[in-house]
C-alpha cells in the first residue's frame, strides 16, 4: 500500500471523521466562551472549512478520472463532486460577507447569535464528513467492482410512484427548477432588498425540498441489500441532514431579524442582495445535483445486485 493510498484510507476512516466533529465542537466551544466570535476565530474557522470542501471536491474529481469497468461509479463521483463545489462556492460567498461585515462592524447579531453559528458550522463539518464517508464506500466500489453496463437486463415496469420519482430525478426536470429559482430570485431583487415574505417563500421551497430530497434517499439505503452500497447512502443522507439542519437554523435566524430588527436591513454589504441570491442559487444547485445523484444511486444499486447474482451464478456453474 502506497503513501497516498495509507492517508485516503485515514482520512476516510470513520475515528477520524469522529476526531474532526469533535475537534470542531471543541474550537467552536473555546472561541464562544465569550459570547462572541471576533475577525480572526471567523477567518480561523472559515479558512479550515473551505481548505476541506475544496480537498475533498479535488479527491472526487481525481477518482472521477480513474478507469474502471463500472463506469456508474465515474457519474457517482462526478454527481459528488459537483454537488461538494456548490456547497463550496456558497461558503466562500458566505465567509466573504461574513468577514466584510466583521471588518466594518455592521454586523447585527440575534439572541444567541454565536450558538447558532456553532450550530450552523458544525452542521457544515458534518456535511462535509459524511460525504467524506460516502466517498471512502465510493472508492472501493470504484477499484472493486468490474461490470459492463450493456450486460444489464432491462429494468422492470415502474410503478406510479417510481414514475413520479424518475419524472423529479430527469436532469431536464432539474433544469426547470434551476430555471424557476433563477427567475424568482432575479424578480424578487429588483427592488435591491428581500423582505419578509419573499425570504420565507424562499426558505419554505428549500427547507421542503431538502427533507423530500433527505426521505428519498434514506429510503434507497433502507431497499438496497448490498452493505457497502448502503453506506453510500447513508453517509450522503447523512450529509443531506446536516445541510437541512443548516438552513432550518439559518432561516430561523434570518427571518427573526426580518420580524424583529428590520433596521438590521439598512447595514447591508453592498451588493447584499446579489450575494443572498447567488447564495441561494448555488443551495439550489446543491439540492439538485443531488437530485440527480439520486438516479445514479438507485442504479448503482441494480447494478450491484445485478453483479452479485451474476457471480453467484457463475460460481454455481
Amino acid at each position: 500500500m502506497g503513501a497516498s493510498e495509507t492517508f485516503e484510507k485515514v482520512i476516510m476512516d470513520w475515528r477520524t471523521l469522529a476526531v474532526i466533529a469533535v475537534v470542531t465542537i471543541l474550537w467552536r466551544t473555546v472561541v464562544s466562551l465569550d459570547k462572541q466570535i471576533t475577525l480572526w476565530e471567523s477567518v480561523s474557522s472559515g479558512v479550515v472549512l473551505i481548505i476541506l470542501g475544496w480537498f475533498i471536491f479535488s479527491y472526487l474529481y481525481l477518482l472521477s478520472k480513474r478507469e474502471t469497468s463500472w463506469l456508474i461509479s465515474n457519474k457517482m463521483a462526478q454527481g459528488i463532486a459537483v454537488t461538494v463545489s456548490a456547497l463550496n462556492v456558497y461558503v466562500l460567498v458566505y465567509y466573504a460577507m461574513r468577514w466584510y461585515r466583521l471588518m466594518t462592524e455592521t454586523e447585527i447579531y440575534v439572541p444567541r447569535d454565536y450558538l447558532m453559528r456553532d450550530v450552523r458550522y458544525a452542521m457544515l463539518v458534518l456535511a462535509y464528513c459524511g460525504i467524506i464517508w460516502a466517498t471512502g464506500h465510493l472508492r472501493k466500489m470504484h477499484d472493486n467492482y468490474m461490470l459492463v453496463t450493456k450486460d444489464m437486463p432491462e429494468r422492470r415496469k415502474a410503478g406510479a410512484s417510481e414514475v413520479i420519482f424518475s419524472i423529479l430525478t430527469d436532469e431536464r426536470s432539474v433544469i426547470v427548477i434551476l430555471g424557476a429559482v433563477f427567475l424568482w430570485r432575479a424578480v424578487i431583487s429588483f427592488d435591491k432588498q428581500i423582505v419578509l415574505w419573499e425570504s420565507m417563500c424562499s426558505g419554505m421551497a428549500i427547507i421542503m425540498l431538502g427533507w423530500i430530497l433527505l426521505g428519498y434517499i434514506s429510503s434507497l439505503s433502507v431497499r438496497t441489500t448490498r452493505p457497502t452500497v448502503a453506506k453510500i447512502y447513508q453517509g450522503f443522507a447523512f450529509a443531506l441532514l446536516a445541510v437541512n439542519m443548516y438552513a432550518l437554523v439559518y432561516y430561523g435566524m434570518r427571518w427573526y431579524r426580518l420580524i424583529f430588527m428590520p433596521a438590521s436591513e439598512e447595514a447591508l454589504i453592498p451588493l447584499d442582495f446579489v450575494l443572498r441570491d447567488i447564495r441561494y442559487f448555488v443551495l439550489v444547485i446543491f439540492y439538485c445535483t443531488s437530485i440527480v445523484l439520486s438516479k445514479y444511486l438507485e442504479r448503482a444499486s441494480e447494478e450491484c445486485e445485478f453483479l452479485i447474482k451474476k457471480g453467484e451464478k457463475e460460481y454455481k456453474e
